[in-house]
């Protein structure tokens, strides 16, 4: 198998479930899949796009990312590369990743980074890269359009940390996030961030998308620090409304988070 690497690199959001969004990431008539919740839709998809699956990329262990591997490896008897986080015990892994790693994902000739971002699970990775156009970002369950993961396994340290290091990427990465959580993210946002004129316009701009069914992602690096809230934390606006909602809550970034996730668990 090999891809022609000078050939375009296209990016194909497979919705899957309520909310999830599956990426075909194809080249040529290859195509690695990130995170296959569900294998009928992404075979559903390569059939479609007359593309041969080349590589499964997985960002960590929650079923609707994992759910379509064993199907999806048992059509090709096992042959497919398995990319996935090293810390988390996911069944056909074939190459076990930790931040800092690099892969070339074979069929598609995509080089990514490893990035470690714990906290929505304990060993949840994302993977950087290039379209040949822009940077791209694979996040999960990390950072969303407008806000970011449940704090599942992981802490609010380690959430902050992991959101700091992706806000860190160059502002026009491109944010290939897994599920359809914008306009409540945005929602939110605004309570906590009503003054915010740019963030006012992006809920508009989103609220007609979805009116239209239509996908709000992928984000960008650059919108993500100017408009969402889990990433603007020691700002004064965003510490102000916290402490008014949770009162002495906001004494340190990390509390100021933590009180942030915990007020948008309720909303």
């Amino acid at each position: 198998m090999s891809g022609i690497s000078g050939l375009p690199l296209t990016i194909v959001a497979v919705p899957a479930f309520k909310d999830n969004y599956l990426w075909l990431v194809r080249r040529d008539r290859y195509a690695a899949v990130v995170d296959p919740g569900d294998a009928a839709v992404i075979e559903d998809a390569l059939q479609r796009l007359d593309a041969t699956l080349c590589a499964i990329v997985l960002t960590h262990h929650h079923a609707d990312h994992t759910g379509g591997v064993a199907a999806l490896q048992s059509a090709r008897n096992g042959r497919l590369p398995v990319f996935g986080p090293a810390a988390e015990a996911i069944p056909g892994v074939t190459a076990a990743l930790s931040g800092g790693d690099r892969i070339v994902v074979p069929g598609i000739e995509l080089t990514l980074e490893v990035i470690d971002v714990p906290g929505h699970t304990r060993g949840h990775i994302a993977y950087f890269g290039s379209d040949g156009i822009a940077p791209i970002l694979f996040c999960g369950d990390t950072l969303f359009a407008g806000g970011c993961g449940r704090l599942f396994e992981g802490t609010a340290e380690q959430m902050f940390a992991s959101l700091a290091r992706l806000a860190a990427l160059p502002p026009e990465t491109l944010v290939y996030c897994a599920h359809e959580y914008t306009a409540n993210n945005l929602r939110f946002a605004l309570v906590v961030d009503p003054g915010n004129a740019l963030l006012v316009e992006r809920e508009k701009d989103v609220r007609a998308l979805r009116q239209e069914n239509r996908a709000t992602v992928p984000s960008s690096i650059r919108l993500e620090r100017a408009t969402n809230p889990f990433l603007r934390v020691s700002e004064a606006a965003i510490r102000a409304s916290v402490e008014n909602e949770d009162p002495g809550a906001a004494k340190n970034p990390v509390a100021t988070f933590a009180a942030l996730r915990a007020w948008k668990d309720r909303f």
